[in-house]
C-alpha cells in the first residue's frame, strides 16, 4: 500500500462522536439509505422504494444492489443470502420511485433462488439473480489480521476530496456536501480526486457511522451497498494509457457479490480491490472484504466499461 498522506486537516480525525458537520451529514445519509430500504409492498412479491439523494446524477448502483438483497430476502425464510449476480441495464432516475419484482425461481431445502427486477417508467434499470443457502457451521481456519495500516491512521475519503485539484473540486465538494452513508479511510486519492494512475491492488477501510440493529439481512444489504464504491475507479487507476474523468467515461456493467459469513458492518472492514483484466474498453476488477480480525466476509467482482467521451 502507498504511504498515507499526513494527517493534518479536519477530514482526518475521528468521525464518530466528533460532532462535525461531516459526521452529521454522514449520519443523515445513513438515515436516508435506511429509509430507501424500507420497502412498501404493492402486491405479491412486489415492492416500491424511494431513493437516497443524488450523488452521481443517477441512482447509485450500490443502492440497487441493497434493494435487491432486501427484496429477495423478504421472500426466503431460514436461508441467508450467499450470492447475488446483477446487471445494471440503464441509469435510474433519482427523483422517481422504483418498483421491485421478485420471482421465486426455486425453493429448496438447502438452497433457494430468486430473480429480481428493479423497474422505472422506461423499464428495467437493474436485474439480478440471488442465491440463498442455510450454510451449516463447520470448523474454520484461523484468519490472519489484515496487513494494512490501522483505519484511524489513514485519512478520510473527504480529505482527498478537499485536496482535489481545482478542475476536480466540484466533484470533490459533492462527496463532502452529500457524503456516502459510511466512513471510508483510504491511503491515496482516487483518480477522480487527482490520484495517480498505478498498477496493483488498493485497499480502504469502511464502516457505518453508527449501529443499524441486529438484522443480518440489513447488514448484508449495507455490505452489498458499500461494495460498489471505488471498483470503477480501479479501472482508471490501472489503465495502461493516461485517462481522466474529463475525457473518459466509465460505466459499471455488472456486479457479483458472494457473502461468506454474517457481517457487523457498523465495525471496521477492509476492502481490497484489484484489477484482473483490461482489454479493449472492458475491465474486470475483483475485491475481497475482510473484518478487522481478517476473516473473509465477502468477495466481489465487477466488469466496467472505460471509453472516450463523445466529442462535442
Amino acid at each position: 500500500m502507498s504511504q498515507p498522506a499526513p494527517v493534518t486537516d479536519d477530514f482526518t480525525g475521528a468521525l464518530r462522536g466528533s460532532g462535525t458537520k461531516l459526521e452529521t451529514d454522514t449520519l443523515a445519509a445513513l438515515d436516508s439509505i435506511e429509509g430507501a430500504l424500507r420497502l412498501e409492498p404493492t402486491g405479491p412479491d412486489r415492492f416500491r422504494a424511494t431513493n437516497e439523494p443524488s450523488r452521481f446524477g443517477h441512482i447509485f448502483g450500490g443502492q440497487l444492489l441493497a434493494l435487491a438483497v432486501r427484496a429477495a430476502g423478504t421472500t426466503v425464510e431460514g436461508q441467508p443470502l450467499n450470492s447475488l449476480h446483477a446487471y445494471f441495464t440503464r441509469p435510474g432516475i433519482v427523483g422517481e420511485p422504483v418498483d421491485i419484482v421478485v420471482h421465486r425461481t426455486r425453493d429448496g431445502r438447502a438452497l433457494s433462488t430468486r430473480h429480481v427486477e428493479i423497474l422505472q417508467g422506461r423499464g428495467a434499470v437493474f436485474t439480478a439473480v440471488a442465491s440463498f443457502h442455510d450454510n451449516p457451521a463447520t470448523p474454520e481456519p484461523v484468519p490472519e489480521p489484515p496487513q494494512a495500516p490501522a483505519p484511524l491512521d489513514l485519512p478520510l475519503l473527504q480529505h482527498w476530496a478537499a485536496a482535489a485539484p481545482v478542475e476536480m473540486q466540484t466533484m470533490g465538494q459533492t462527496w463532502i456536501d452529500v457524503p456516502p452513508p459510511l466512513e471510508m479511510r483510504i491511503p491515496e486519492a482516487p483518480t477522480f480526486f487527482g490520484g495517480a494512475q498505478a498498477p496493483g491492488p488498493r485497499a480502504h477501510w469502511m464502516r457505518l457511522p453508527r449501529g443499524i440493529g441486529d438484522d443480518p439481512g440489513m447488514h448484508h444489504a449495507m455490505v452489498a451497498y458499500a461494495s460498489d464504491y471505488l471498483l470503477l475507479d480501479m479501472a482508471f487507476r490501472d489503465h495502461p494509457e493516461p485517462v481522466n474523468y474529463a475525457t473518459t467515461a466509465g460505466v459499471s456493467l455488472d456486479h457479483a457479490i458472494w457473502l461468506h459469513r454474517p457481517a457487523r458492518f457498523d465495525q471496521w472492514h477492509l476492502y481490497i480491490q484489484e484489477p484482473v483484466s483490461m482489454r479493449g474498453q472492458r475491465a474486470l476488477v475483483r475485491g475481497t472484504i475482510v473484518d478487522a480480525e481478517g476473516a473473509l466476509v465477502a468477495s466481489t467482482a465487477q466488469e466496467v466499461l472505460v471509453r472516450p467521451r463523445p466529442q462535442r
